[in-house]
């Protein structure tokens, strides 16, 4: 039976490739590693007229320079190299309008593979709003290539496109002057002297052109080293043609030259007046003086701005929880079901929704700092501070995915071109402070740290102290990945390359829909692992019970209701001994035990074994701290039963009636989790990128031991 046509999808990153592949392949889709890879694969079957065809979503890439794991599988594939796919039929490669002239540069590099190339103009609706004005037919004419127009989003264009690659499926390879001919004829000569499988001719021209690269490793490979020394020979030839030039800026120069042509010819004059328009704020942005200042004063606005607007919802999702659990502790008998439901489940689960909110904001303002283009900015502000710990801008968006989650922050990884940078990276992104530990530092900062207000309540000392823990988040990853440069991986720097999107105003709709997922994805957490895991606490923290305890404070209870004065007098007297019963019973249960025997370890902290417990069973993710400690703490609390976490960790004592929680001890907690790694779905993840569990198990390791260590620094010098 012979086998479907093949489309590979190809583009930049950022220019709706994805949203492309959806709409030709629809829902039939399915998703895999690429063989010996970490790479994702995402394949999908499309209809073109009466037949079937096969398409391949290849990972975002700037180039073919194959600098890192993604853009090396995405030549492989195209080359037909990649095991398990053959060779393309045709290659889809998805331009961005309002930004045309990057993705030109890697369609140029792709037109001279041999293979038939179409150009999906995504974004239209986009360009036109900003002025853009581009004529696609002669566009068209000038690549050599069918230009489809299209808005992905909203489905339109999308029957063009279907006609344009169903035509270009009968048609034969095709061929194009290459831009650097004098390393076309060199690569031709030097595949000639190889013995052995010799690389294709486009892989040997990557290898002569980027130093150091995934195909010079692959040629090195393929004829030894005497392949090596023919190699720099061939760039040392062709240096002296070019006047001591790089052969990558060479080429650089070259193939933009040849894009400003294309767009020239078809009248883009409207990029240029957009971005005249919006030239001061670029300016503004990026100005190294300027750049920083405006960098510290989004992000402080950001943290205010998500300590204040997030509050009034907070308070009333608590006090629903409370209501609702008071009502429901009423109305259920005495139990393990009813402690189950109550102490279990509901205040568990209640006590980390509630801080959906602040979630949502931060989500909020940073999605739309990245689509209205500022991040870029960053990235470009940060490449210097970054270079100082042997990174490079190219770290920027995965640490910055970090603040959300640091899993697919790890994942995105992948872009980082030099492997001993990637690695460094890979160390750094825990310490960042993702969103889970933002119920952490919500819940102790609004319940020890006394409220102040400065210039005229614009600044709050709450969310200074809340930027404070991102900054120190921040600089704990950068002193990380410079000692895991400077000690373990050493070597030269990472060079740095990305575009700058131009600015524009976000879509609300997308706005929304990529808010939407993010918090559906907390949410689905919070009702599912973190619901597991209160139960589980729940479990531990309510078995065994003691007979004994419960037969002494029944008979305690007694005594008070013959000695009461009238009917309510011994109301606060049974409510306090139901409360003392709920501790002793804790601290008879299994939970109670472990946490008794470690609390040794963390008594220099300050934490008293309720702590020490409720940290050490949130090891499975950092959201499940603040369930285990509302369960904890509502199972054994000496607060009233209807009481919010809060109240209940404001109430509990050292058996001398010290409180456990003072302002010295949150902020002993507060730095321990900014530094712990407290998740281990991120320890499984660093073991799957690095290939090595060594890895994973090292920064488990050292992470939770400087965390203790700086926690308990914090808390002495606090004391």
């Amino acid at each position: 039976m012979p086998r479907r046509p093949l489309i590979a999808v190809l583009g930049c990153p950022n220019t709706g490739k994805s949203t492309v592949f959806n709409r030709l392949t629809g829902l039939r889709q399915r998703t895999g590693n690429y063989p010996g890879v970490t790479v994702e694969k995402i394949t999908g079957v499309a209809r073109l007229g009466n037949r079937e065809v096969d398409l391949v979503d290849l990972p975002g890439t700037y180039s073919l320079a194959a600098d890192g794991p993604e853009s090396g599988i995405t030549l492989d594939v195209v080359l037909g190299m990649a095991e398990g796919l053959p060779r393309p039929d045709v290659v889809l490669l998805v331009a961005d309008a309002t930004n045309l002239r990057r993705s030109l540069y890697l369609f140029s590099q792709t037109r001279e593979l041999g293979l038939p190339v179409a150009v999906a103009l995504n974004m239209q609706d986009v360009a036109e709003r900003q002025g853009e004005r581009l004529d696609v037919r002669v566009l068209a004419q000038q690549v050599s290539a069918p230009v489809a127009p299209m808005t992905a989003n909203r489905g339109k264009g999308v029957q063009g496109l279907r006609s344009i690659l169903e035509r270009l499926l009968a048609e034969e390879g095709v061929s194009a002057v290459p831009v650097m001919p004098e390393v076309r004829e060199a690569a031709v000569d030097l595949q000639a002297d190889l013995v052995g499988p010799a690389p294709e001719l486009a892989c040997v021209e990557r290898a002569i052109i980027d130093t150091g690269g995934e195909f010079e490793r692959r040629l090195v490979g393929a004829g030894g080293q005497k392949a090596r020394g023919t190699l720099e020979n061939i760039r040392r030839r062709l240096r002296r043609q070019m006047g001591d030039e790089s052969l990558q800026s060479r080429e650089a120069r070259r193939r933009y030259r040849q894009v400003d042509q294309w767009l020239g010819q078809s009248g883009a004059a409207g990029p240029q007046s957009f971005a005249a328009r919006t030239g001061w704020l670029e300016r503004l942005v990026s100005h190294p003086v300027s750049g920083p200042v405006v960098f510290l004063a989004v992000m402080s606005a950001v943290f205010q701005a998500v300590g204040a607007w997030a509050a009034p919802l907070m308070d009333a999702i608590s006090t629903f929880f409370e209501e609702v659990g008071a009502w429901a502790l009423v109305r259920l008998p005495d139990g393990a079901l009813s402690s189950l439901l109550i102490d279990g489940l509901w205040s568990g689960v209640g006590a980390v929704v509630v801080f959906v909110p602040q979630i949502i904001f931060l989500f909020a303002l940073v999605l739309f700092l990245e689509d209205c283009g500022y991040m870029a900015r960053a990235s470009f502000l940060m490449d210097r501070l970054l270079r100082i710990c042997g990174l490079s801008g190219q770290s920027f968006i995965p640490l910055l995915s970090g603040f959300a989650c640091a899993v697919p922050a790890i994942m995105a990884t992948r872009v980082v071109g030099d492997r001993r940078a990637r690695l460094a990276t890979i160390v750094a992104i825990p310490l960042m402070t993702c969103s889970a530990r933002l119920p952490v530092y919500a819940l102790l900062i609004s319940g020890f740290v006394p409220p102040a207000y400065f210039l005229n309540g614009w600044i709050n000392l709450h969310g200074l102290i809340l930027l404070g823990l991102y900054v120190l988040g921040i600089a704990g990853g950068a002193v990380s990945a410079f000692l895991t440069r400077r000690i373990a991986l050493r070597g030269a720097g990472a060079s740095f390359f990305m575009e700058m999107p131009p600015f524009r105003w976000p879509n609300p709709r997308v706005l929304s829909l990529k808010l939407t997922a993010k918090v559906r994805v907390f949410l689905t957490r919070a009702g599912t692992v973190i619901a597991a895991a209160c139960v589980i606490i729940w479990a531990l923290g309510y078995f065994p019970r003691s007979d004994v305890i419960a037969a002494d404070f029944a008979e305690r209870r007694a005594t008070v209701e013959l000695a009461a004065e009238g009917p309510d007098g011994s109301d606060y007297r049974l409510r306090r001994l139901n409360a003392e019963e709920r501790a002793a019973q804790l601290e008879f249960s299994l939970l109670g035990r472990v946490g008794k025997a470690i609390e040794p370890v963390f008594r220099p902290l300050g934490w008293d074994w309720r702590v020490s417990a409720s940290v050490v069973a949130g090891f499975p993710a950092r959201e499940v701290v603040i369930g285990v400690m509302g369960t904890v703490y509502a199972l054994g609390s000496e607060a009233e039963g209807n009481a919010g976490l809060r109240e209940r960790l404001q109430a509990s004592r050292w058996p001398d009636g010290r409180p456990v929680f003072t302002l010295a001890m949150a902020l002993g907690l507060l730095v321990f989790y900014a530094f712990a790694l407290q998740c281990v779905s991120t320890v499984a993840v660093i073991g799957r990128e690095t290939n090595s569990w060594r890895w994973a198990a090292g920064a488990w390791v050292y992470m939770s031991g400087f965390a203790w260590l700086a926690g308990m620094l914090t808390y002495q010098l606090a004391a």
